[in-house]
């Protein structure tokens, strides 16, 4: 008799697991489960084998009960660390546009940064739950955690940032980097300081790396120096802006006459903070930022533009097309971005 197991309860059945269509078929799970979802990369014969193996020990792949010729749910999840923040809500929204169209449904999973709550999500949640494609965006990944993506062994594309060994879809972060740094020095700015993501080695991450690189490599291009003190670090949240720049402005000597900030929520804290401490922007202080924010023309913000919510409508389209057959449709692609001159930036004092 069929062993009862827990993936065999996760297909909605009571007593047939995938590991036994797998050993009644002499093939791996993983073929069984690209086979009854009707992803490509199973050949006609080996397909038509495990439909029948399956059918005849009463195995169900999903628990909608959707029919073995393609066991999909329909469903695309999108894996998001924050929902609230502005990239990744605009990037949803593209992805829904798109799923919508497509008459597909969405389901979020939202880990909520770090901590016990992303552990049980990546070892319980993402194990059980029926999708047919997933859609990562813009986010540090544990080797844990990417090594479990990469075994669930559905379609899967990074959106906002290039992850290890997965496809992706995103700015050239250090060319639209440079862009928004080599703005400040062409208008005559020496004394420039750095606002960036924090750049923790220890994750399959690399936007802010990048950021901080393209920052030191035009400076250095220059001849200016990059000085340690105007080094300032956020979590690319407007709170985290305001801090920085406190911190900045605590400090004894000189002052930057512009700041180079990786993200336009940060670069609007920074703007805020200023404010308050009677500093100028721009007549005093020079500010750029990345994103191009819903906030970012109303508050005449100097910034790199991109569109995330096309990155994640796209990411979307090569997903779909993968599950409908499209050999080679999730691929690597490079976004644009555009730099936006507003108010916020001017020639330094004299």
């Amino acid at each position: 008799m069929a062993r009862i197991t827990e993936r065999s309860q996760r297909g909605g059945h009571s007593g047939v697991s995938i590991e036994d269509v797998a050993a009644a078929a002499g093939v791996s799970t993983a073929t069984v489960s690209r086979a009854v979802r009707g992803l490509p990369r199973v050949s006609p014969a080996t397909r038509e084998k495990i439909l029948e193996v399956a059918e005849a020990l009463g195995y169900v792949a999903s628990s909608s009960a959707s029919g073995l010729a393609t066991g999909r749910t329909r469903t695309m999840g999108v894996l998001a660390p924050f929902v609230s923040r502005w990239f990744f809500s605009k990037a949803i929204e593209g992805a829904d546009r798109e799923l919508h169209a497509r008459q597909y449904n969405l389901s979020l999973f939202n880990l909520g940064g770090h901590g016990s709550h992303r552990e049980r999500l990546f070892s319980k949640t993402m194990v059980y739950k029926q999708i047919d494609a997933l859609l990562v965006l813009c986010m540090a990944l544990t080797p844990d955690e990417l090594d479990h993506l990469q075994k669930i062994d559905i379609p899967l594309i990074v959106v906002g940032g290039h992850v290890e060994e997965c496809a992706y879809i995103g700015i050239d972060d250090y060319a639209a980097s440079s862009t928004a740094v080599r703005h400040l020095i062409d208008l005559g700015h020496r004394d420039i300081a750095l606002l960036h993501g924090d750049a923790d080695t220890d994750l399959n991450f690399d936007v802010p790396r990048v950021r901080i690189q393209a920052f030191k490599d035009v400076m250095g291009a220059a001849v200016l120096p990059v000085r340690p003190e105007w080094d300032e670090w956020g979590d690319f949240t407007l709170r985290s802006g305001q801090e920085a720049f406190r911190r900045l402005w605590a400090q004894p000597g000189s002052k930057p006459t512009a700041i180079f900030c990786a993200s336009d929520e940060m670069a609007m804290g920074v703007i805020f903070e200023a404010a308050r401490a009677g500093v100028r922007v721009p007549e005093d202080l020079s500010v750029v930022g990345i994103d191009d924010h819903d906030f970012a023309d109303a508050m005449g913000l100097t910034t790199v533009r991109q569109r995330p919510d096309e990155q994640a409508e796209l990411a979307t389209k090569m997903l779909l097309d993968e599950l409908n057959g499209v050999a080679g449709a999730v691929r690597s692609a490079v976004a644009p971005h555009q730099l936006i001159v507003r108010r916020t930036t001017a020639a330094p004092p004299s």
